[in-house]
């Protein structure tokens, strides 16, 4: 079964794009004529990238190849890809070496690696990585990020999203307050009140759950965000 879906058949991550660790990645990145494409999608993007990133604007992974139709002029630049975990380049890499691209590089182990490995006085990253758990986003050496996760929608947010006049908390953000109506946010509404008395009761000792038994019910109460990419 696939980790992540693309949408398209026959595509072999086998045979994807060539490596580069980590420590040689800012050099491949530096260089002014190469294509560095973040494969991740917009909402992932918008809180950190590298330098010299271009964002596809993507809302999920199966609008990629949408993406690299537009790029067609682009077949015998050097293109570098990164992603969270390195899985969603396996198929991306492979997909544009399919599609007649030439010279295709993906960061080992994704961008997780990277900031795990390289010091922020030498990274090329910039903002915090997006991860899909209970942290929402970390900084350099994976350390806990600023973020908090919209419940409604899924998206990252900031103390200012949370100050705004739309936000409420479990409800509505900022980026999502328009796109549901007085139904949904009753429904969000009362799955937040849940929540908090399932907190409640793990609380008070009255059910033994792990931390990640308890992560996995926030986001079972969320089943929108079952439509987003997985973890990589």
């Amino acid at each position: 079964k696939e980790i992540v879906t693309m949408g398209v058949e026959d595509v072999d991550p086998a045979n994807g794009g060539e490596y580069v660790t980590p420590k040689d990645w800012n050099a491949g990145i530096s260089d002014p004529e190469a294509l560095v494409i973040d494969v991740r999608n917009d909402y992932e993007h918008r809180i950190g990238t590298f330098v010299n990133a271009v964002n596809p604007k993507t809302q999920n992974f199966r609008e990629f190849p949408k993406y690299v139709e537009s790029l067609q002029d682009c077949k015998d630049k050097k293109v570098y890809m990164s992603c969270t975990g390195g899985i969603r380049c396996e198929k991306a890499a492979a997909y544009m070496k399919q599609q007649g691209f030439k010279h295709v590089y993906q960061l080992e182990g994704g961008v997780l690696k990277y900031l795990e490995e390289i010091p922020e006085s030498e990274s090329m990253w910039k903002g915090q990585c997006y991860v899909f758990d209970r942290r929402v986003a970390v900084k350099h050496g994976l350390e806990q990020g600023d973020y908090e996760m919209c419940f409604a929608c899924g998206e990252p947010m900031d103390d200012g999203d949370k100050e705004s006049d739309l936000y409420e908390a479990g409800v509505s953000c900022p980026r999502c307050y328009d796109k549901f109506d007085e139904f949904d946010k009753e429904r969000f509404r009362e799955r937040m009140h849940q929540m908090r008395l399932a907190q409640q009761r793990l609380q008070a000792g009255s059910a033994k759950a792990s931390e990640e038994a308890f992560a996995s019910k926030l986001w079972r109460f969320h089943p929108d965000l079952m439509e987003k990419d997985p973890p990589r």
